[in-house]
């Protein structure tokens, strides 16, 4: 009989609905939402790393590539690098000072797509766990992601009690489906947040003041925030440094200037668009805010990290959904 082994690929990451309410039922597992980047590893001769829109994270993370050599040849994993604080718990912060925090970073496998020449995409979750969790690694960097098969109010409980971000619910019948977002997997957030592509900023301290943030609709950039919080000097300076060399003459937004005055904040006016030092929308950072406004807005954003794993075109408004059935 022929081979019918296939070589280890590249495989872009199936995605996460966000969800207003975890659902509920036995047909369901839960996982911890881990806060970090998404990378998927395939073994072939050699260990590559990639991020989930498919730029190699080999060189950032030699000793995780280096680690991962213990897989079977020509396997597929899935997983999140996350950097851990000094209680265990995932620091998106940290995970931005990898290089002088290299001993905290962790990468933490969820799934198991392609196994010693075999396409797994097709098998049900619980048919591809059983698989991971027989996969045996002794570096300590590397960790096989728990889950657990009760109500997911007990997951969320132990989320909320070490100030996590939230949970994610996987159907236990779910196919493992490429680059898809549709509602077998879902994630549901404690806190709201999500990225946004970085269009200007305005000059202060250490380079800049605050980031011009926004999403895409289409190929429309739609501006949403100026934030200036959640920056310390070194971020605003390492920030700034990225940023002015994209710097442009043309603003990318296609809803500025602002006409009618905001509810929460100023408006981005014509006359204080003046002031803005527009760029290139190459760069995805990670907000968290209270809540979005009726004008499409975020109100009271912090700056989290940067996000190197997600392509700007990819960045959309996220928009919690009723549970799927």
């Amino acid at each position: 009989m022929p081979d019918s082994r296939k070589p280890a690929t590249f495989v872009e990451p199936m995605e996460c609905l966000s969800v207003s309410k975890p659902p509920e039922g036995p047909q369901w597992l839960w996982e911890l939402k881990w806060d970090g980047y998404r990378a998927v590893a395939v073994k072939g001769s050699t260990v590559k790393l990639y991020s989930r829109n498919h730029k190699s994270l080999d060189k950032k993370f030699p000793y995780l590539a280096e680690a991962l050599s213990e897989l079977p040849n020509e396997t597929v994993v899935d997983g999140e690098i996350v950097a851990l604080d000094d209680q265990g718990r995932p620091n998106f912060n940290l995970l931005q000072n990898f290089i002088s925090e290299a001993d905290r970073i962790r990468y933490f496998i969820f799934d198991v797509l392609h196994h010693k020449g075999r396409d797994l995409t097709g098998l049900t979750l619980v048919e591809r766990r059983k698989l991971l969790d027989a996969l045996k690694i002794s570096s300590p960097r590397i960790k096989i992601s728990d889950y657990v098969e009760a109500d997911s109010s007990v997951l969320l409980e132990g989320a909320k009690e070490q100030h996590l971000e939230g949970i994610i619910g996987k159907r236990k019948d779910s196919r493992y489906e490429a680059g898809t977002r549709t509602g077998s997997w879902i994630k549901y957030r404690l806190n709201l947040g999500q990225e946004f592509v970085v269009g200007g900023f305005t000059p202060g301290p250490h380079g800049l003041d605050a980031i011009i943030v926004g999403y895409y609709r289409g190929k429309d950039l739609i501006y949403v925030a100026r934030t200036r919080n959640g920056f310390v000097p070194a971020s605003r300076q390492r920030l700034f440094e990225r940023l002015k060399s994209l710097t442009t003459s043309d603003c990318p937004f296609v809803n500025l200037p602002e006409t009618r005055k905001a509810r929460w904040g100023e408006a981005l006016t014509a006359d204080k668009m003046k002031k803005c030092v527009w760029v290139r929308p190459e760069i995805v950072a990670q907000l968290e805010f209270l809540e979005w406004t009726d004008a499409d807005h975020l109100r009271h954003s912090r700056f989290v990290g940067l996000r190197e794993d997600r392509a700007a075109r990819m960045v959309v408004k996220e928009q919690a959904e009723s549970p799927p059935r």
